[in-house]
């Protein structure tokens, strides 16, 4: 049996606090906090019988005193026998306190993972949503919560990785070349809360690499004028047009032409390259950088997808 217990003194009154557990699991929900965490999703507002979670941990809601506790137990199976409460108390003038606490029988393989790594998650979970609790009552944490290194692998294990997809034909990429030698397209998966504006991805990609590949393209610009081809200079991923979900990238050179796409779907951000060769060093060039050009794509979809997951960036109810 495991019990564990959180609890944070928000300075707001209760009428304020209250509510925000109320919204829970719902599509204005300001605690849970999503895109840095799998969301909590319920099927329909906070009431007894509503049935969720997040990510793999599922549950139902057993009990719920509006604006002032929420109940829900673990459904079998999961290796978690019990069951999680959020309350709000009023804790003087102008103050309420907040309090999660869970209690449960350990069974399965969750007697290994509960202290190896749920348990971590779970802590990290719970005090940061008690920073967006504060957050929301328009006071921003005197001291936010600090992820520990065993939570900060653990979240990097558990990152989307992008991996290649077929190329799609959007309006922008269709026309954006007069001839296309060669395409190819990855996708990283992303969290709902992440942002929806594809100039915000066009922009952690491209102007906030990994150090290697910063380090790459400095070296690359050094060497590709020793040969006669363009440096590409700091305007090489400028955006040339952009659709309400959609940007397009790149620029012309005398070896070759390319261009970018950074495309943001519902539940991911497609990156497409289309490429056009003019002359022999366009094609000695591309066939040296393609070589490299999976790696330092996924790469920078890898990095940008955890930056901006981790970002305080607003959930849409939020705004």
């Amino acid at each position: 049996m495991v019990r564990n217990v959180h609890e944070r003194l928000v300075a707001a009154p209760i009428e304020r606090v209250g509510p925000l557990l109320d919204r829970l699991g719902g599509p204005d929900d300001m605690l849970w906090p999503t895109p840095a965490w799998e969301p909590m999703v319920l099927d329909r507002p906070v009431a007894v019988g509503a049935a969720g979670g997040h990510g793999s941990i599922r549950y139902r809601v057993t009990a719920h005193e509006p604006g002032r506790r929420v109940e829900v137990a673990f459904e079998p199976g999961q290796g978690l026998d019990g069951w999680l409460t959020f309350s709000a108390e009023p804790a003087g003038p102008g103050q309420t306190l907040l309090r999660q606490e869970a209690e449960a029988r350990l069974g399965g393989v969750m007697r290994l993972a509960w202290p190896v790594a749920v348990r971590w998650a779970h802590d990290c979970v719970l005090e940061e949503l008690f920073d967006n609790a504060e957050r929301a009552v328009g006071r921003e944490p005197a001291r936010p919560f600090r992820r520990s290194p065993w939570v900060r692998l653990l979240r990097a294990l558990e990152s989307p990785r992008a991996s290649a997809t077929a190329p799609p034909r959007t309006p922008l990429i269709a026309g954006a070349l007069a001839r296309v030698d060669w395409t190819d397209a990855y996708a990283v998966a992303v969290l709902p809360g992440t942002p929806l504006d594809p100039q915000v991805w066009a922009d952690a990609v491209f102007r906030d690499p990994p150090r290697w590949v910063l380090a790459a393209l400095g070296l690359r610009e050094l060497l590709v004028g020793l040969v006669g081809i363009d440096r590409g200079g700091r305007g090489a991923f400028d955006t040339l047009a952009r659709t309400d979900d959609e940007v397009l990238l790149g620029s012309d050179a005398n070896h070759l032409d390319f261009r970018v796409s950074v495309r943001r779907e519902p539940d991911r951000v497609v990156l497409t390259t289309v490429v056009q060769r003019h002359n022999r060093r366009g094609r000695a060039y591309d066939a040296l950088v393609r070589r490299v050009h999976p790696t330092v794509v996924r790469a920078m979809l890898n990095r940008a997808a955890r930056r901006l997951s981790n970002s305080h960036f607003a959930h849409p109810a939020r705004t």
